[in-house]
């Protein structure tokens, strides 16, 4: 699952803090509560993800349960990948 977390914390870099800050962004900071994401970055951040892991989102799984911080996202991805796959999501790093 690092990859993941390496990879949506590379994009939120890039997208959202312009290649700055990021050392002072925990892995489980809430996007929303930081002011890092807004409604329209969710929308880019859902977008990344469908292209970036070839995953279709429903609606009903844009909570912030699964895009409100960067840990969420990667376990969301690894998650959905898993199902897509068949195979058991584990919870580990």
């Amino acid at each position: 699952m690092q990859i993941y977390i390496d990879q949506i914390r590379q994009f939120v870099n890039e997208n959202f803090l312009f290649g700055q800050g990021l050392g002072e962004l925990s892995d489980d900071d809430s996007f929303l509560e930081k002011g890092i994401i807004d409604s329209t970055g969710v929308l880019e951040l859902v977008g990344f993800i469908q292209e970036k892991y070839d995953l279709r989102l429903e609606d009903e799984e844009l909570v912030p349960d699964n895009l409100d911080s960067i840990n969420r996202v990667a376990a969301f991805v690894h998650m959905k990948l898993a199902a897509a796959s068949g195979a058991p999501a584990l919870c580990s790093s």
